[in-house]
């Protein structure tokens, strides 16, 4: 769901949302979930199964190993099929997944500058996931296609992919009242 604030009408007496709200989802990730419940069902279908001819060690380690790989790859992906986008008048909160994990607030103070970016790629960052690269700063990316970058005033830049970013980079600036300091500037 997503507010839009420019959206009611000039007259109305409602007043414009101070809140906007934007999530991606990506739908390949639960292709991924399901290969770790396969990992897992192997694992457990060992420790039912198996007939325990070839010796403790070995079939506690394929048990656990089976186990430990299904529950790192599931959880791996179910944390990133979807992130959710939360822009109020005092922050930005991003929750990823079904629990919210992991979850980042950037204070609106904290922020300078925000950009649509028309194009994320997850090769840009080494893959899906919260990522960090020493040159483009922290990143939120769950699919290819749009996203918003923060810039924030230690120099840092937070980049999320997200639906109908260009409405919510719109959001962030009049939030910072930029709208109206980029036009001083340019006079």
């Amino acid at each position: 769901m997503t507010d839009h604030p420019e959206s009611a009408d000039h007259g109305s007496t409602q007043a414009p949302s101070t809140v906007w709200t934007g999530r991606a989802t990506n739908h390949f990730q639960w292709l991924l979930a399901l290969a770790g419940a396969g990992c897992m069902a192997l694992g457990i279908e060992l420790a039912v199964a198996s007939p325990w001819s070839s010796g403790l060690t070995p079939l506690l380690m394929s048990v656990i190993g089976c186990l430990a790989v299904g529950l790192l790859i599931l959880f791996g992906t179910l944390a990133f099929v979807h992130v959710a986008v939360k822009v109020d008048g005092d922050a930005l909160e991003v929750r990823c997944g079904h629990a919210g994990l992991p979850r980042r607030r950037i204070l609106l103070d904290h922020v300078v500058g925000a950009e649509y970016v028309p194009r994320i790629n997850p090769r840009q960052w080494g893959g899906w996931g919260y990522r960090w690269r020493p040159e483009q700063g922290t990143a939120v990316v769950v699919r290819k296609g749009e996203g918003m970058a923060l810039r924030l005033g230690d120099g840092r830049t937070f980049t999320v992919t997200v639906d109908d970013a260009e409405t919510a980079v719109r959001f962030v600036r009049e939030r910072l009242h930029l709208t109206g300091r980029a036009e001083r500037d340019r006079d």
